[in-house]
């Protein structure tokens, strides 16, 4: 299968790297233009994806309104209430202290989150809430979610933190031995539903082997749990309420390179989203391309480059494609997925490109090309693309952009699907 895209950013780097002080192409044809301050190509911060508005910020796809009082009905009027520009931790920080301030049992714990947490997404909490509420543990992330099943099957709330997913593993047979099936075992009469793991994940760049795994594809086999990505900062408010709420236990795992980079007019009233959703943020009708977190950026990027590739790609990108419709889905949660949203636009659609951090083998892509080749199958006009981090035991702090699925690599996945 030809891949139009696969060595194009080595060849655009072979025609400008300095040799002997003199660039190797010396033709002003040949010559690329640097690009603006800004870049030409959206990135995090300059997102379409993102509500920057009082107005888009309320009107949020989904939005679900909960009045002050909790025993009153949900509300969808948007007059009179106020947003906040916030980036992610902070709209973490302020889900946190609305679901402590309208609920006296919920209590935070977790490796330093008295302090505020290294990402400081519990800033001030201790202060607000009292030390008996929001406490650092000891180090083990088995004890700590031990303890929060603990805490649940009493009927607190329980909201831990993980301080990074990749030492989630030694809580893994807590939370799929015991919490996962905590229902289960007991015939219904006790439960650990209001148990919440939070947990930063994904790559940041430069966080190697033991801080920038994403593990979520390992808990998709865990029936009884809940695994949620939020991708900015009013999907992380309303999700962790949502979850932090949800009859069932939840992991809730934050794209760490989304902290801070991730900004939007967030509404500071108490407001849910619903799981089990995903969300199209473009509608299309030539290709599906299906991602959570930090990939939907870099995807809403290969979109762009698409229909406007740079010069240095545009010889690799068929004119004919240029004009093609893409679809972009946001799963946000995990477990259990969206099949219904998923393979309504595939069979639209006839191809889809799974874009994810975590290795192919075996990971969350697997289990939803094969469900989606199953109910799609007459549908699909090619093979079901996956795009996602190679199948290494971890990237070493320097190699790590090469081991994430970045504009290019989903750029190269797109033309492909298109052209098979």
């Amino acid at each position: 299968m030809f891949t139009p895209c696969k060595f194009a950013v080595r060849a655009a780097r072979r025609s400008t790297i300095p040799k002997n002080g003199t660039c190797r192409r010396q033709s002003t044809a040949t010559q690329i233009e640097p690009p603006p301050p800004g870049g030409h190509l959206p990135s995090i911060s300059s997102s379409q994806l993102l509500r920057t508005t009082r107005e888009s910020a309320l009107r949020t796809s989904g939005i679900l309104w909960a009045d002050e009082d909790d025993s009153g009905p949900t509300r969808n009027i948007v007059g009179g209430r106020e947003t906040r520009k916030m980036n992610t931790y902070q709209a973490v920080r302020d889900a946190l202290s609305i679901a402590m301030m309208k609920d006296d049992s919920a209590v935070v714990f977790g490796e330093d989150v008295a302090f505020g947490g290294v990402f400081r997404c519990t800033m001030g909490l201790a202060e607000e809430f009292g030390r008996e509420r929001v406490f650092n543990t000891p180090l083990t992330e088995q004890g700590i979610a031990g303890f929060g099943i603990g805490l649940a099957s009493m009927g607190h709330t329980a909201i831990a933190e993980i301080q990074f997913a990749d030492y989630i593993f030694p809580a893994f047979d807590q939370l799929v031995n015991e919490a996962a099936k905590f229902r289960y075992r007991s015939g219904g009469q006790f439960n650990v539903g209001k148990l919440t793991v939070r947990t930063p994940t994904m790559s940041v760049g430069h966080g190697g082997l033991y801080h920038s795994q994403s593990p979520e594809g390992y808990f998709m086999g865990a029936a009884g749990l809940k695994i949620v990505i939020p991708r900015s900062p009013i999907q992380a408010k309303g999700l962790l309420l949502a979850s932090i709420r949800d009859p069932n236990p939840c992991i809730f795992m934050e794209p760490k390179i989304l902290y801070r980079s991730a900004v939007e007019q967030v509404p500071i009233d108490d407001f849910e989203l619903s799981l089990g959703r995903a969300e199209i943020l473009v509608s299309g009708s030539d290709l599906t391309v299906l991602t959570w977190g930090t990939p939907v950026y870099h995807c809403e990027t290969a979109i762009h480059m698409l229909s406007s590739p740079p010069p240095s790609l545009a010889p690799h990108v068929p004119a004919s494609l240029r004009s093609a419709k893409i679809e972009l889905i946001d799963l946000r949660t995990i477990l259990p997925w969206d099949v219904e949203t998923v393979t309504e636009s595939v069979r639209r659609t006839g191809r889809l490109v799974i874009v994810h951090e975590a290795g192919m083998t075996a990971g969350p892509g697997a289990e939803i090309s094969a469900e989606v080749q199953k109910r799609c199958f007459l549908k699909l006009d090619a093979p079901v693309k996956r795009v996602t981090g190679w199948d290494t035991p971890g990237a070493a702090l320097q190699y790590e952009k090469f081991n994430i699925p970045d504009a290019v690599r989903i750029l190269d996945g797109i033309v492909e699907t298109l052209m098979y």
